[in-house]
């Protein structure tokens, strides 16, 4: 709390962080239901669903690694164009890497299929 007031007091926008984390729980959520429905509609067993669940604790640790790598630029007395493109590459990141990797399940239930019936 004492670090927002002396941000807002020096002037800083501490917008990044907040948007970041928005946009954090968006993809995460559409990373969770991209999943389901994929291995749903793939026929999946116990063993892919409880892959969802490591996939999802996986996502949620990196998710709070980039929460606190966004608390730390916006204190790092970075310029506004500076974190701005850092802003964006992240978010390309970010949401490429929550529908691929939830699309990566289609070849995982169909090698899993193909083995195991």
């Amino acid at each position: 709390m004492a670090t927002m007031f002396d941000d807002r007091a020096m002037g800083r926008n501490t917008g990044f962080a907040k948007r970041v984390s928005s946009h954090l729980a968006a993809a995460l959520v559409v990373f969770c239901l991209l999943q389901i429905f994929i291995v749903a509609k793939m026929g999946g067993s116990l063993v892919l669903h409880l892959g969802i669940i490591v996939a999802i604790a996986g996502f949620a640790i990196a998710a709070r690694g980039l929460e606190r790598r966004w608390q730390m630029l916006e204190r790092g007395g970075l310029s506004q164009s500076g974190l701005r493109v850092r802003f964006r590459r992240d978010l390309l990141q970010l949401w490429g890497a929550s529908i691929l990797g939830a699309l990566l399940w289609i070849p995982v239930a169909i090698i899993f299929r193909t083995l195991f019936g």
